[in-house]
């Protein structure tokens, strides 16, 4: 339930594997709001770069297929753990994204100027339609920096290794926590030292450290600001 009071648009942002659209989406379950993974575009083009062949280190490539595709998001039509459905030319790709393939790309596609500023124009207009929690890395401080809230989440590199190992297990996937705490440590460098949109917290973000709290102690942190 909501009041007048009641934030309309929320932006969280943080790292990869910090907790973002776990607690984002029971967030926006909670005020009955539309939840918005913005990652899942960058996922996304990603994907559909590898699948036409296009080489993910060719920047006007991707940035052209960035600017002339549409990528919706509509709510979950399948209870098997996602979050949301993710189309593509009308096609379910929601678990595509996900692929180990796709993981290992994304941060360089997510990287390029053109195919950023192609992706917020969308993100930026569902996010303006308000009641809405948005989840990403610039959110806060590029795509939606007039959020009425911004929440920036952190968590240790290992503590999100292991975040991550769990869940790839938990769905019967195999894992290497190691080869995982590596990806993580290098999408953080890649994240924080690129010239466009890098992550970190807006100015006026509220940050919080999740390495030390459950899932539950979070949300009703993030909760309590809402209120």
């Amino acid at each position: 339930m909501t009041s007048r009071n009641t934030p309309s648009i929320i932006a969280i942002d943080g790292p990869a594997a910090s907790g973002k659209s776990t607690i984002g989406l029971r967030l926006a379950n909670a005020l009955g709001y539309l939840f918005f993974d913005t990652g899942v575009m960058y996922r996304a083009i990603t994907w559909l770069a590898l699948q036409r062949g296009i080489d993910v280190r060719d920047e006007d490539a991707v940035t052209t297929l960035a600017e002339n595709t549409q990528v919706d998001v509509a709510p979950a039509s399948k209870s098997d753990g996602r979050a949301c459905d993710v189309l593509v030319d009308g096609h379910d790709i929601t678990w595509e994204t996900r692929r180990r393939k796709v993981e290992a790309n994304v941060s360089i596609v997510a990287a390029y100027p053109g195919v950023r500023n192609a992706l917020s124009q969308q993100q930026r207009r569902i996010g303006q339609r308000g009641k809405i929690v948005m989840v990403g890395r610039d959110i806060g401080t590029v795509g939606l920096p007039e959020a009425d809230l911004k929440i920036y989440l952190i968590a240790s590199a290992e503590e999100r290794a292991r975040r991550r190992y769990d869940e790839i297990v938990a769905r019967n996937g195999k894992a290497d926590y190691d080869e995982i705490l590596a990806k993580a440590m290098q999408r953080d460098y890649i994240d924080s030292t690129r010239d466009v949109a890098p992550l970190k917290a807006a100015d006026d973000a509220i940050v919080l450290d999740s390495d030390k709290l459950t899932a539950d102690e979070v949300f009703e942190q993030v909760l309590a600001l809402c209120r």
